[in-house]
């Protein structure tokens, strides 16, 4: 094993892991290098789709697929081993090298960790024996103690790997000296001695100011601040797991206003990302039927428990205001879930994730099956109508990951006309056109999607990660990166 393993460890769970390792992959490749990105075991409902090695296709966490595009690399399940998806908040779906692992749902969590360990180890050392660096992104925080015995993501892979590790810190939250301090103090003393760095992150200022806090804290511990890294608030990435701006938001004058229901258990809302990046597109996140009020657009997104976040939207009364927009003819779009949502009845007889009557937008029935399915996709759009209309004819590529097959159901004696179908099995909208489903993740992702519906272009992801590299470069102290990486 040839590769050099950079690890990046934060101080607490938003502290910036995930942006700072895509930037490092993105640096490295610029110098020639050949980089993968490596995350043990990722909480997060933000998945993608990548090739198996046996053929078919897999699960990883959305943040290792990014690192992977921004190192120049096709992303593989190696780089997210194990990825676990919350159902609940005392359950996850475990899914090992891509692919579900019912088994391990009765295994108690300590003991999953050493049923794991083995497949995480070749899967880093696979990784390091066919690249010449590993970036290496930890979990939450190193410094929880209660978990240090059974942790498979921080202390583990820093020892097996023998990482350079920096320890990353969000300063605009403050105590952020405390914050370093007190990690490295609850930091077993042969991972101490890996720490090459801290880094002060989402700094606003002039960063002379923080001396003499540095040195000081490098007396103390014997680490020195390797870069302090300045407030970015629309670097063009999504955030690994939640709702990636909490604030409305918007570039330039604002044309539509898109509020997406931010159900408890949403999923794959980093697909959303490019309209954040959209010049006039003004993003809502809905958790009350006031923050429906004046939108444009209302998109229900995927999720990871359907009829759990169908219950919830109904408590929250969202559901009026979802009916009350589609009876107004303004666009309504359903993603996976959200798809399952708007037909009228949700049909479980597996146990995957329960019945339930629909919003009835769609005369439409899911029926949940134990196998899931997981693909890329790629779909040409027939005839649509209404605000859709301009997907009619468009190439699409995207990806599927759900339980439910949806159709319509011969039951509904629907009348004739009240669906259309624009395309077979994966998009239906209503005859009056103004309310769109689909099973396809991605759509806005697609350039063509983009221009057809606002006739503009996001970012381009290779510039948001040049852009992130730069930041980095500019910011760490001179020699530092290079160093992380030498023998």
């Amino acid at each position: 094993m040839t590769a050099r393993c950079v690890m990046v460890l934060g101080t607490s769970s938003g502290a910036g892991k995930s942006w700072l390792a895509t930037a490092l992959c993105r640096y490295y490749a610029r110098q020639g290098l050949r980089v993968a990105p490596f995350k043990a075991q990722n909480m997060s409902n933000n998945a993608r789709v990548v090739p198996l090695p046996d053929g078919g296709a897999g699960e990883i966490g959305s943040a290792q697929y990014f690192q992977a595009l921004a190192a120049g690399v096709e992303p593989q399940v190696r780089m997210n081993p194990v990825l676990l998806k919350p159902e609940a908040d005392t359950r996850s779906q475990v899914i090992v090298l891509g692919r579900v692992d019912d088994g391990l749902y009765a295994v108690p969590w300590r003991a999953r960790s050493e049923q794991l360990w083995p497949t995480v180890a070749q899967a880093l050392d696979e990784l390091r024996a066919a690249y010449d660096v590993v970036v290496i992104e930890g979990a939450g925080s190193p410094a929880e103690i209660n978990l240090h015995d059974s942790d498979i993501v921080n202390l583990r892979v820093a020892r097996h790997a023998q990482a350079r590790c920096v320890l990353v810190t969000d300063i605009d939250r403050g105590g952020a000296f405390a914050h370093l301090y007190g990690t490295w103090a609850l930091l077993p003393a042969d991972v101490r001695s890996l720490l090459a760095g801290f880094v002060l992150n989402k700094f606003r200022g002039d960063a002379a100011l923080l001396a003499p806090g540095p040195q000081q804290l490098q007396d103390l511990t014997g680490v020195p601040t390797v870069a302090t890294l300045p407030m970015r608030r629309q670097h063009g990435l999504p955030e690994e797991d939640g709702v990636f701006d909490e604030r409305a938001s918007a570039a330039g004058v604002v044309h539509t206003t898109v509020a997406i229901v931010a159900y408890p258990r949403l999923s794959n809302l980093d697909e959303f990302q490019p309209l954040n990046n959209v010049a006039g597109v003004r993003l809502v996140w809905a958790r009350c039927p006031a923050d429906c009020a004046g939108a444009d657009w209302i998109i229900l997104p995927g999720s990871k428990a359907t009829a759990a976040d169908l219950a919830w939207l109904r408590a929250q009364g969202l559901d009026a205001a979802v009916a009350h927009h589609a009876a107004a003819g303004k666009p309504v779009l359903g993603i996976c879930g959200g798809l399952q949502m708007l037909g009228e009845a949700l049909v479980d007889t597996q146990g995957i994730d329960g019945n339930a009557p629909g919003l009835g937008l769609l005369p439409l029935v899911t029926v949940f099956e134990r196998d899931k399915i997981v693909r890329r996709t790629t779909v040409r759009f027939g005839a649509c109508h209404g605000p859709w209309a301009r997907l009619s004819g468009l190439v699409v590529s995207g990806y599927e990951i759900h339980h439910g097959r949806t159709d319509e159901h011969p039951a509904l004696a629907a009348p004739p006309g009240s669906v259309v179908t624009p395309v077979a099995g994966l998009a239906w909208q209503n005859a009056a056109g103004n309310v769109l489903g689909v099973y396809l993740h991605g759509l806005f992702e697609d350039t063509g999607v983009l221009q057809a519906l606002f006739g503009a272009q996001a970012r381009p992801l290779s510039s948001v990660f040049d852009a992130l590299a730069d930041v980095v470069q500019r910011h760490w102290v001179p020699g530092g990166l290079q160093a992380l990486i030498e023998p």
